[in-house]
């Protein structure tokens, strides 16, 4: 099956281009990223901490059903343009990899319709390369499908 989250890696370049066209509405659609109870839903995370404005923080953590904290993000929100563009870092705790920069940008095609283009920058083609060899795909596009089901009900 076709993944509808659409991944662009350049071989010998240290950066992805992720696109995905959601049939949300743009406000909605922008709305999924700053809304911390929104967010917990598709993402399957406790939000700790989303400062949507510039020059906020945000804090991610995910557990296992036992507790145990498996999953942990942080990091600051560099410009906030409402419904049009978010530029932040990402950084993974206690993992191997160095913080990433990650440029959001939302766009309306239709009154219904939308389009979310992430740009990311790692540090160096050998760390974007072993995100690669991760699920990473296919992960992304079920948290966008989550996404899409989750604010689909808000409608």
């Amino acid at each position: 099956m076709e993944l509808k989250t659409k991944i662009h890696a350049e071989d010998g370049k240290q950066e992805i281009v992720i696109t995905r066209e959601f049939d949300l509405p743009l406000e909605l659609l922008f709305k999924a990223y700053v809304e911390p109870e929104i967010v917990e839903q598709w993402m399957g995370t406790k939000v700790l901490k989303l400062e949507s404005k510039k020059h906020g923080a945000w804090q991610f953590e995910t557990s296992n059903p036992q507790g145990i904290v498996v999953f942990k993000a942080n990091g600051v929100i560099h410009e906030f343009i409402l419904n049009q563009k978010i530029t932040r870092t990402f950084e993974m705790e206690n993992t191997p990899f160095p913080v990433q920069l990650e440029f959001l940008e939302f766009e309306k095609i239709t009154e219904n319709t939308s389009k979310l283009t992430i740009h990311i920058i790692y540090k160096s083609v050998e760390f974007r390369n072993q995100i690669l060899a991760l699920p990473f795909a296919q992960g992304l596009n079920m948290a966008h499908n989550r996404l899409q089901e989750v604010v689909n009900k808000l409608i």
